[in-house]
């Protein structure tokens, strides 16, 4: 048995969702004719609170089109050092937007609306770039999926409004902090001016993300997205997905969110195990004594026993929690880990 524990997009579709894809009705999307895709991007929209949304194929390229929306070539915004836009999207800021990153020292990929404000240039001094955006990620990946404190979110909004700027949500796990917090998409959607969120992740579609926003912003996006490549077809068969996993992905969560928990506590009982990185959702991040025991060594010793996990440099290892990681997989997981 294989178990992979790289990521939650190594997921495939459920039967329910296979049946779902293939009774869809479908049309081209590029004309707006695919009913399918229409349907999927109301019930989003209404989800949020917000007045539209637009299927894109991937988390990457909806917050790089957002990002292409809000601001000017040379210009900047503001993200935490570990926010996926800087670190996970081939430098897409720069290439595709001309804009540049203000990075800010925060906690598990999460900064204060006190950091945020001190991070803005003054905007008559046009030696540095002006300031026009602030992207959040929530969860935040790099940081072991950790979920932000909504009062923070709340307070960077206020900030955003004294200094006129743009607030874009990278939610590619948004799902995970709602299900962990007890939020709602619509606490979310009136609080920012762009939200992607993704359908690939832990709702286990096998593609797609959408970004949500104004009636103007996603007709604008509509053109970004054609540029960037983005146009598709027939792709109410993916949309599909999208709807069946809205209506039944969500909840079980948890699940995930418990596992994940429930190897964090394995780990940390290691002796070999130097930090587990607090655990709030699907992610585990945590790294080794290597005085016991080298990375690589761990990781060929998990590969023996086909168990994949993944590298995220520095010495820091991953496991992601997901839907096709079943409980007999978890129970042999656990084994392994407290016999190493």
């Amino acid at each position: 048995m294989e178990i992979n524990l790289i990521s939650d997009t190594v997921t495939r579709p459920t039967q329910g969702m296979l049946d779902a894809m293939m009774q869809a009705k479908v049309g081209d999307d590029v004309f707006k004719n695919d009913p399918t895709v229409n349907a999927l991007e109301a019930k989003m929209a209404k989800l949020f609170g917000m007045e539209a949304a637009l299927f894109f194929p991937s988390g990457s390229m909806t917050n790089q089109a957002a990002i292409k929306l809000h601001t000017q070539p040379g210009e900047q915004l503001i993200c935490d050092k570990y926010a996926h836009v800087y670190n996970y999207e081939g430098g897409g800021v720069s290439f595709n937007s001309g804009v540049s990153c203000k990075l800010v020292d925060g906690d598990r990929g999460m900064m204060t609306a006190a950091q945020v404000e001190a991070s803005i240039n003054p905007p008559d001094f046009y030696h540095s770039p002006l300031t026009s955006l602030v992207c959040i990620e929530n969860t935040a990946n790099k940081g072991g999926g950790a979920c932000w404190d909504f009062k923070e979110l709340k307070a960077i909004r206020g900030v955003c409004d004294e200094h006129g700027l743009k607030y874009h949500l990278d939610g590619a796990r948004l799902w995970n902090a709602l299900v962990a917090k007890q939020e709602t998409p619509m606490q979310y959607g009136e609080l920012f001016d762009s939200i992607s969120v993704c359908l690939s992740k832990g709702l286990g579609c096998p593609v797609g993300s959408m970004l949500v926003g104004s009636e103007t912003l996603i007709h604008d996006a509509l053109r970004v997205r054609k540029i960037l490549g983005g146009g598709m077809r027939q792709v109410g068969f993916l949309a599909a997905a999208g709807i069946y996993a809205l209506d039944h992905h969500i909840n079980r969560l948890e699940e995930d969110h418990k596992k994940a928990r429930e190897l964090g506590t394995v780990l940390a009982g290691l002796d070999f195990i130097k930090k587990v990185e607090p655990i709030e959702t699907n992610i585990i991040i945590f790294e080794l004594d290597e005085s016991f025991l080298s990375a690589e060594k761990f990781m060929e010793r998990l590969e023996e026993k086909k168990i994949q996990i993944i590298s995220m440099g520095q010495g820091k290892l991953r496991m992601v929690t997901h839907l096709d990681y079943t409980e007999e997989m978890h129970e042999i997981t656990l084994g392994w880990l407290k016999d190493v």
